[in-house]
């Protein structure tokens, strides 16, 4: 697999086929950027589903403000 420049492909392409490149491009760079949160929210929402979550007070005491 060789590096392709983006500039100098999407300058070949039409309007049209320019805007699904970025499209999909974009799609890609937005699914691993947030990888992490969503492996987050994940394990957040098992531990609601387990009823491992924090009162209110519980999350003051624990900040010692």
């Amino acid at each position: 697999m060789s590096i392709v420049d983006l500039n100098v492909v999407l300058e070949k392409l039409d309007k049209t086929d320019q805007k699904k490149i970025i499209y999909f491009f974009n799609l890609l760079l937005n699914k691993s950027k947030y990888k992490k949160l969503k492996e987050e929210i994940s394990i957040r929402r098992d531990e609601i589903v387990k009823g491992e979550t924090m009162t209110h007070n519980e999350i003051w005491n624990n900040l010692d403000v």
